[in-house]
């Protein structure tokens, strides 16, 4: 007796509705497509099963309201099975500001902004786990996992879509920084213009190189405070006019002042004295947010305070 063939699943249509509208496609697919890896769904997109009103698209395409998304039937595990987040997760993750529109935490370094290779969740599952009475939860941008301080979470997709605006086109947020560099500053504040491309080599970390083909980026850079004494090091505050993938990381590197910690554009003999000083992580913190409110355009400045292990590097430097 012939077992009964089951057939092969199918395609769907999938409409955008108003809510959805703005939204770049691969978060979508993030969304819609509960559990699917991240690698997964750009492949989907680059390869032409996903599909927007019949056509190709790229993977930063923003959708429209009514445009009809093509969803291939990608297969994947346990998309009923989220990734348990440790209920008291959110207690070491401080809330900066909250109102019903939006909010800015304190993000700790080691917890990357959302789940991915190797990791079952990040900050935005944990909240949208831990916090289910809130319907809509979206980050406005991005920090490295092992960056710590202030990032943006909307709360409705108007107050979403007006962070980015002033994140993009507008570029009116203040962006502000401190990282412990390696060398004794010279002069003061100076303006860095390098174009940055992403860099992506098999079984290596994802980098961001100096090509003048590539995005633009700047970067201000001011020194704070110069210490001469156990190892030539200098705390300088960074703001960051534009967004790119290891912006501030690359363009101090390139500077001759490469951060410390920094295992990708960092110099080892540095890092080492600094681990013996106690420093376990990448010392960059994003330590003040200039915003205005997305709904009220209430200007607004959070700040968020360097952590206690990178203070006590500090004052080691000092001492």
């Amino acid at each position: 007796m012939h077992k009964q063939q089951t057939a092969p699943p199918k395609a769907r249509l999938r409409a955008v509705n108003t809510e959805e509208q703005g939204q770049r496609i691969d978060n979508f697919l993030i969304k819609v497509l509960k559990g699917v890896p991240k690698t997964r769904i750009y492949k989907a997109v680059r390869s032409g099963e996903v599909r927007v009103n019949g056509s190709r698209i790229k993977v930063s395409y923003k959708l429209k309201s009514g445009d009809k998304v093509r969803i291939p039937p990608i297969r994947y595990a346990q998309v009923n099975q989220p990734a348990v987040v440790p209920p008291n997760l959110l207690d070491s993750i401080p809330v900066l500001f909250e109102d019903q529109h939006f909010l800015v935490v304190d993000k700790p370094a080691g917890l990357a902004v959302h789940g991915g290779t190797g990791m079952q969740y990040g900050l935005i599952e944990a909240f949208r786990q831990l916090r289910p009475e809130t319907e809509f939860l979206e980050l406005a941008h991005r920090l490295d996992r092992e960056t710590s301080g202030c990032l943006m979470l909307a709360k409705t997709r108007k107050a979403l879509l007006a962070l980015q605006q002033q994140l993009g086109q507008e570029r009116t947020i203040g962006k502000y920084y401190l990282a412990l560099v390696e060398g004794v500053w010279k002069g003061e504040t100076r303006t860095v213009n390098l174009c940055l491309t992403r860099k992506t080599e098999t079984g290596k970390d994802k980098r961001s190189v100096i090509d003048r083909n590539g995005q633009q980026a700047t970067s201000k850079i001011s020194p704070i405070t110069r210490y001469h004494h156990l190892t030539p090091a200098t705390l300088v505050e960074i703001e960051l006019k534009t967004g790119r993938m290891h912006q501030a990381r690359v363009h101090c590197s390139s500077s001759g002042y490469p951060i410390a910690g920094d295992r990708l554009y960092g110099e080892n003999e540095f890092n080492k004295k600094m681990k013996k000083l106690g420093l376990g992580r990448l010392f960059l913190h994003s330590h003040q947010l200039k915003v205005r409110h997305p709904i009220t355009n209430k200007p607004l400045a959070l700040e968020a305070r360097l952590p206690s292990r990178l203070l006590s590097v500090l004052s080691k430097l000092e001492s």
